[in-house]
């Protein structure tokens, strides 16, 4: 086992509390405008918008600094034809077999159904796999730890960087999500999480009305 190396810390920036309190306010504003879309445009984006949302995920903490993580950006039309295909076969079933009666009630306010059109009109599909294991410089198998949570970690670090960009996103998961790795031959330690469907809002996009908890809601302070 390597000994532990370590360097000074840089790039940390101490902010006045007024300071903290302006910044903190002011992405709170940001973010509360992020939404989930079903209806995106065609309208391309440049690679490197993409890329710089990447390396913010890539900045996530994880499990004894294991990065499980691997994002599959898919732009190509046939291959995000061929995920629409498949994922569209699994909701039927799920619609139509798998999905309990309450789980479905509890779809309905967002008017989800089994046709997921957005995933070939969608300029990008960004597939989220966890990696429950990798290999050392020497090949040698070795376990990752809190790899869901990690990959959850990231995710939403990738989120909040698209929605920063300007552009808007929807995670989608399929209930089966297996064919995933085949269509985009990924290897067996690694499992699919969810698709991020990236791109620019329709011009006549709309959103199911929700309410979000409150903060006594959803936090308690001890």
């Amino acid at each position: 086992m390597s000994e532990a190396k370590y360097i000074r810390l840089s790039g940390y920036q101490r902010w006045s509390e007024e300071e903290m309190r302006v910044r903190a306010t002011s992405f709170l504003v940001d973010v509360q405008r992020r939404r989930s879309v079903r209806e995106f445009s065609d309208r391309p984006i440049p690679r490197e918008v993409i890329e710089a949302c990447l390396r913010a995920a890539g900045t996530a903490p994880s499990g004894a600094n294991m990065q499980p993580w691997h994002f599959v950006v898919v732009e190509d039309s046939a291959v995000k034809r061929e995920i629409r295909q498949a994922s569209e076969r699994e909701e039927r079933q799920f619609y139509g077999q798998r999905a309990s009666q309450p789980w479905l009630d509890a779809l309905v306010p967002l008017g989800t159904t089994p046709d997921k059109p957005f995933l070939e009109r969608a300029p990008y599909l960004v597939a989220v796999f966890i990696q429950y294991s990798g290999r050392t410089a020497e090949g040698e198998k070795t376990k990752h730890y809190y790899p869901k949570e990690s990959v959850g970690i990231a995710t939403g670090i990738l989120i909040t960087a698209l929605h920063h960009a300007g552009l808007v996103s929807l995670t989608y998961t399929p209930s089966r999500m297996a064919f995933l790795n085949e269509i985009l031959d990924r290897p067996e330690n690694e499992r699919p999480m969810m698709i991020l469907v990236v791109g620019h809002p329709a011009e006549d996009a709309i959103v199911p009305e929700i309410r979000r908890k409150t903060l006594d809601e959803f936090v308690t302070f001890v």
